[in-house]
């Protein structure tokens, strides 16, 4: 059995708590205070993936529906229909939902502990952030017109940035806009202006730009082992929808490091391997918005940050030739060495 300190309650943190506990572990949780999302989609892979983490299969089932798609991408795009599935929750939501019945020790957080997962900031000293653009994004409240359909999203670039219109139940909906402020879009809108009759911004700008931490894992003086995920090792573009999903899959590999610690699996080449599978992920990440913001619109602000994309993938090829191969592989939720 080992001892995990854990920080933070997001669902990277709350994904990993529960890996660990279940395999016996001794596990603490280190809350922190930020305001929460107010409006996840959650492909259905990602639903599935969530389901067979925690073992239960009607998990969120009655979370709102997204079924379709309303596209305008592209300097005098024509809007596009495409067919959709996924799920809508707050983070809230899918924080009660994932924690329902849990216990952590808070009491005695990092206390003789052998690792500490970090999903929520401040991380080591040593770890430097990188972030590839400089856009904001702002989160709004709105009303909808009569007749508005809420199992749609929308999506629309515009000439300095884009919009995203989503539902989060058969009533309400959110706005988000990337680049600039809602108003600033919705004045050159001409597809999702046409749907929102009023609108409230909740709280500040935040950066929207890919990020990620280097160091992402390390071995402090007494020993002990760090490994970062969640939003303290990397940030996601919003336009891909894979944040939650990238979280989920981080946790299941920090777990599975810690597992094969126990085990006796060598420290260091563990956390190579946990770096250049998180470095992989985020490089996917960094070529799919290169195609998204390429087509986007054009222009001064999405070649800016397009540039800035680009950056990021030459950094990657930089990091990952100091990095070895691949020496384990997943099965499940362990990690076995590859023979």
């Amino acid at each position: 059995m080992a001892t995990i300190a854990i920080q933070g309650d997001g669902v990277a943190a709350c994904c990993s708590a529960f890996l660990l506990k279940r395999a016996g572990n001794r596990v603490s949780l280190k809350p922190t205070n930020r305001s929460r999302v107010p409006a996840i989609m959650l492909s259905d892979a990602a639903l599935e993936l969530i389901r067979e983490v925690f073992g239960n299969p009607h998990l969120l089932r009655g979370a709102h529906r997204i079924q379709k798609r309303v596209v305008a991408w592209g300097r005098d795009a024509t809007p596009k229909v495409l067919q959709h599935s996924a799920a809508v929750v707050s983070e809230q939501t899918l924080l009660e939902a994932l924690l329902d019945g849990s216990d952590f020790d808070v009491d005695h957080f990092g206390r003789h502990a052998q690792w500490s997962i970090l999903a929520s900031r401040p991380v080591p000293k040593p770890a430097v952030e990188h972030r590839f653009g400089l856009r904001f994004a702002s989160a709004a409240k709105v009303t909808v017109r009569d007749g508005f359909d809420f199992a749609s999203c929308w999506i629309e670039s515009l000439e300095k940035g884009w919009l995203f219109l989503i539902p989060d139940s058969s009533e309400s909906a959110w706005l988000l806009s990337v680049g600039q402020t809602p108003e600033s879009l919705l004045d050159s809108s001409v597809l999702i202006v046409r749907e929102i009759t009023g609108w409230q911004i909740q709280g500040n700008p935040f950066p929207s730009a890919p990020s990620i931490i280097a160091p992402l894992a390390g071995q402090c003086l007494d020993g002990s082992g760090w490994l970062a995920c969640g939003t303290a090792a990397m940030g996601f573009d919003p336009i891909c929808g894979d944040g939650t999903a990238h979280a989920i899959r981080e946790a299941i590999l920090a777990a599975a490091v810690v597992g094969a610690a126990a085990n006796g699996e060598k420290t260091g080449q563990l956390l190579t391997h946990y770096s250049s599978r998180l470095l992989a992920g985020f490089d996917r990440h960094l070529r799919l918005c290169r195609n998204v913001y390429s087509s986007g619109y054009g222009g001064a602000w999405w070649d800016s940050e397009l540039n800035k994309i680009e950056e990021g993938i030459e950094w990657y090829s930089e990091q990952i030739l100091r990095l070895a191969e691949f020496h384990y592989q997943l099965r499940g939720f362990a990690l076995e060495a590859i023979a």
